[in-house]
């Protein structure tokens, strides 16, 4: 069961947006427009304006008038640099391969220690596990999305980087339990399960795909979705304990993705094609 609590942000609804449609469109998006699609997943004006605010502040968001004039918002090329950046993890089709690791080494002065808690939130926010302290380690091919965020963050100076292999003594099924908290990873997958399995199930039963409804769920799902590719950041399948409910997770996401997204472009109407 899922809790209120739990229910979207509005500022991560509106980036799931953009990143779904709104990255798309042949200028920038009207603010009534932004309006009029987020109502449509049950976020009021004032918290979209709200939210756009607080976007626009971290420089996400830029503000542009449309080819009519009207008030609209753009993506910053740091935004786009972040959209296309998570596109290689939240639309994977194929299952990860072992291509060895990619270690973060970080030491930060005690006079600038607030840094060092920003770097690690940022790693751990990329997937990375701890191997020791001042140690982070992930999947290599998520080297190139590291590099772009600390060096937007201007955190490159305290960090060396390097690509290797796990050598021992432990096996790596039982290092990557360590550095990992893969219970809790698990439980995210299945909290996405018990929204959005229900939800395809329903829509594979039906003929029809209504742009509105299309919309309304496949950016729900879209939402929920593409965090979990960076709680869990695709380790190797022989790492990871049998009946992985990321697999089914994944295939749940994909078959959203299929189904719904281009009928809700239709709703969305923000693509030069829809």
């Amino acid at each position: 069961m899922i809790n209120v609590s739990d229910q979207p942000a509005p500022r991560s609804l509106i980036v799931t947006l953009y990143g779904a449609y709104g990255r798309f469109a042949p200028g920038p998006v009207p603010v009534a427009e932004l309006i009029r699609l987020l109502a449509a997943v049950g976020v009021d004006a004032p918290a979209v304006r709200s939210s756009v605010s607080r976007l626009k502040r971290r420089g996400l968001l830029l503000p542009a008038r449309t080819a009519h004039g009207a008030a609209g918002y753009e993506l910053s090329a740091e935004a786009r640099q972040l959209l296309e950046d998570g596109d290689r993890r939240i639309y994977a089709t194929t299952p990860p391969a072992d291509e060895g690791w990619v270690l973060a080494v970080f030491s930060v002065p005690e006079s600038e220690r607030q840094k060092r808690h920003v770097l690690r939130s940022r790693l751990a926010g990329l997937g990375f596990g701890t191997a020791a302290p001042g140690v982070w380690i992930a999947p290599a091919r998520l080297h190139e999305e590291t590099r772009h965020t600390l060096e937007r963050l201007r955190l490159d100076a305290y960090v060396d980087l390097f690509r290797g292999e796990h050598l021992g003594f432990a096996p790596t099924a039982r290092a990557v339990a360590r550095w990992w908290d893969l219970a809790a990873i698990a439980k995210e997958h299945e909290a996405f399960l018990d929204r959005h399995e229900r939800v395809l199930h329903a829509w594979e039963r039906r003929a029809d795909i209504p742009p509105q409804e299309a919309y309304r769920d496949y950016l729900l799902a879209l939402d929920a979705w593409r965090h979990l590719p960076y709680t869990d950041p695709g380790l190797p399948a022989g790492l990871l304990p049998e009946d992985w409910p990321g697999v089914r997770s994944a295939a749940v996401f994909q078959g959203l993705h299929e189904r719904l997204r281009d009928a809700g472009a239709e709703f969305a109407g923000l693509l030069p094609d829809a």
